[in-house]
């Protein structure tokens, strides 16, 4: 579970249209208050997510080669498999030049609340539900189960938890450095997403595999 939960949570913080979003929000007026409010919405929905398993669960994982177990395995099979796909669309996509949403560029005018909605709504859902399903295995019984979780949820929350500190710390140095990250993000996007995608896609499916057989 640990290993699932460690990858799964970087490939979540390392999600390049949320952290561009988060740019163009911490660049408003008042930004830094703006993404505050878009991690607390990131960590609730999080913490939503791996609550409702554990309400599910009870804490104890179900059992080795039973339906339950069998269940959740086909689907982070599924999940792999979706990554993999997701991969390769945007592999071919790679060189398209795309218009950014329009709501990117309302991004300035944006409150608290809705930058927090916007977090929600940003989810890498894929993911999120990759490690909703490993978290299926959390016994809860030590502190080191309670740790996992804890950490998962915090290196899912990494990028941003790092770019608000640089930029309430020092923000004269932070805007010329996320301008120029933002470009960097504008030009690898697709790469980016590509490695991410198939690295976790083959991991789960893989394990997936190896497990039910």
């Amino acid at each position: 579970m640990v290993a699932d939960l460690l990858l799964i949570g970087l490939g979540i913080a390392l999600e390049p249209f949320p952290i561009t979003a988060f740019i163009l929000i911490l660049g408003s007026a008042k930004g830094t208050r703006k993404g505050l409010a878009f991690i607390l919405g990131w960590l609730a929905c999080l913490v939503a997510v791996i609550a409702a398993v554990l309400l599910a669960t009870g804490g104890k994982p179900p059992a080795a080669h039973t339906t339950p177990s069998t269940a959740v395995l086909a689907v982070k099979l599924t999940l792999g498999l979706v990554l993999i796909l997701l991969a390769v669309r945007q592999w071919r996509r790679i060189g398209r030049r795309r218009k950014p949403p329009a709501w990117m560029e309302r991004l300035d005018g944006v409150s608290l609340w809705a930058a927090a909605g916007l977090a929600a709504f940003l989810q890498p859902w894929a993911l999120v539900a990759a490690g909703a399903a490993t978290v299926t295995q959390a016994r809860l019984s030590t502190a080191g189960d309670y740790l996992t979780l804890v950490g998962f949820s915090l290196l899912a929350t990494s990028s941003f938890l790092y770019l608000e500190l640089y930029a309430t710390f020092t923000p004269a140095a932070a805007a010329a450095r996320l301008r120029a990250l933002r470009a960097w993000l504008d030009t690898h996007e697709d790469q980016v997403i590509v490695v991410v995608f198939l690295l976790l896609g083959f991991w789960l499916a893989g394990k997936s595999i190896y497990l039910l057989t």
